[in-house]
């Protein structure tokens, strides 16, 4: 049966980062494999300097009312409902923790993606007044929601154990990564990224947002412990706590490369070149970074827990993140380790058809359907 699909798209065009390439990843795969449905995508602006293209076969709603357009943030809370309803939507699919705060009044079903509870399992991360809201807009979708999907099953476990959800409610879809990352580059391509950035012969990389929380100074410290003169390559979105990174950077002289403005086009092709892909976070909702990798052909060093097994597989490395000491014997031992490197790069690959986009998509369009 076709089925016509409302999605919450304001950061598939408006954000760049991690839930918009999730937000634009599923719109884009349940566009590509399942054409039959139709697809309406929310957002309070499509205004967005090249961030989205949205695919063809999809139709974009806007706030209609001038209150809805002076006031976006309330449209996309409570004004975006009566849109819904008056485009018979069968399903409304809320992409990014969230739902319309007024969707219950709606006969509409409803589906919310959850991608992690950091904001209750490390509060001290986060202010007071944002814990709050996030903590009620939480509660009020897993309530009103007739399906929830965790992004792994750590998630899930955390939405059982903070918000007390019926774990029968709560289906596992992973995600998947941009398919530009299962494409090799060709040499010259990486000979002009590495012109432009000045890249070394062989690095270890790091992606990530620079905070706390993604534990970049471990692995900046275990520099100090490693023979090898290998430098560290670091690409991510700066925060307070890149100067603290900057200050142990200079008083130990190592050679650390920051980058901050390296193109969702370009990043694939530094996964590529990287001899080992270093990720020890402190936790996330599922470390899509860590897929990233493996289809880039890199072997990789992450943390123990959370949700890194079910991203890394059986053949990746984990370490405790705190331990800069075992992060450095990681690091050491695939650089002197060609055998161990080869290995964890085919069985990485292996284990990343996991994530095959259209199994994904299949275990979504399941997710849809339970619902009636």
């Amino acid at each position: 049966m076709s089925i016509r699909i409302g999605y919450d798209a304001k950061r598939a065009f408006l954000n760049t980062s991690g839930l918009g390439n999730y937000s634009r990843g599923v719109i884009e795969m349940m566009a590509r494999h399942y054409p039959e449905n139709e697809y309406l995508l929310y957002t309070p602006s499509s205004q967005n300097k090249g961030i989205y293209n949205n695919p063809a076969d999809t139709k974009i709603r806007i706030p209609e009312k001038l209150y809805d357009k002076t006031f976006p943030s309330y449209w996309r809370s409570y004004g975006i409902t009566d849109q819904i309803k008056n485009d018979n939507i069968d399903i409304y699919h809320g992409l990014s923790n969230e739902l319309p705060m007024n969707i219950h009044k709606l006969k509409t079903k409803k589906i919310v993606t959850i991608h992690d509870l950091i904001f209750l399992r490390y509060p001290e991360l986060y202010k007071a007044w944002d814990r709050k809201v996030y903590e009620k807009k939480l509660r009020y979708c897993c309530q009103v929601a007739d399906r929830i999907v965790s992004i792994s099953e750590q998630t899930k476990k955390d939405i059982v154990e903070f918000i007390g959800t019926d774990e029968n409610k709560i289906v596992t879809v992973y995600q998947t990564c941009n398919q530009s990352f299962k494409e090799i580059a060709d040499e010259s391509v990486k000979t002009l990224i590495r012109s432009k950035y000045n890249l070394p012969n062989e690095f270890l990389l790091y992606v990530g947002t620079i905070e706390k929380r993604k534990n970049l100074l471990n692995v900046v410290k275990s520099l100090t412990l490693i023979n090898s003169a290998i430098p560290l390559v670091v690409v991510g979105r700066p925060t307070d706590y890149l100067k603290e990174i900057k200050e142990y950077i200079e008083k130990n002289n190592l050679r650390v490369l920051i980058y901050h403005d390296v193109s969702n086009i370009e990043l694939p092709t530094f996964y590529q070149m990287a001899k080992i892909f270093v990720y020890p976070s402190i936790f996330e909702g599922f470390g899509i970074p860590i897929i990233e990798a493996l289809y880039s052909g890199v072997p990789v060093i992450t943390s123990t827990g959370s949700c890194f097994s079910e991203a890394g597989g059986p053949d990746s490395i984990y370490v405790a993140p705190d331990d800069h000491e075992q992060i450095a014997f990681s690091i050491e031992k695939l650089i002197h380790d060609e055998t161990l490197c080869k290995n964890m790069i085919i069985k990485g690959l292996e284990y990343a058809q996991n994530f095959d986009e259209k199994n994904i998509a299949d275990n979504l369009i399941s997710a849809y359907k339970s619902v009636f």
